[in-house]
């Protein structure tokens, strides 16, 4: 990866916003590279909120981040599961599903799957 030009944006003036129910996905665009924000209510889960807006059986996109409030467990198809919390960062591979755990918004920044994740196909 080479960065060409010296850039700054918010997620607060996002160059996208996603919004499924409880979901709160703001994208920005620097170069070539996307990253998001991505906010989870509590109660969130993906396969009652995106898969509504993705139509597939778990969540087929990769994700690389770091969590920065409120704890999400994700479990893949196998069943295998780990938990992320405040400080962690985390790969999740295809073939998942996620939920918010206790009361507090989930909030991870993600550089791999901001492009395409809660994006209808």
């Amino acid at each position: 990866m080479t960065v060409n030009a010296l850039e700054a944006k918010s997620f607060d003036q996002p160059d996208e916003k996603r919004r499924p129910p409880k979901t709160q996905v703001d994208v920005v665009t620097l170069g070539d590279t996307t990253l998001g924000r991505f906010t989870f209510e509590p109660g969130w889960r993906w396969s009652e909120t995106v898969k509504t807006v993705v139509n597939t059986d778990t969540c087929q996109v990769n994700h690389v981040g770091i969590c920065t409030a409120g704890t999400l467990t994700v479990e893949m198809a196998d069943g295998s599961r780990a938990t992320v919390s405040p400080g962690h960062a985390y790969t999740i591979p295809a073939g998942h599903d996620a939920w918010v755990e206790g009361d507090e918004a989930f909030v991870g920044y993600e550089v791999m799957s901001a492009a395409t994740f809660a994006k209808p196909a």
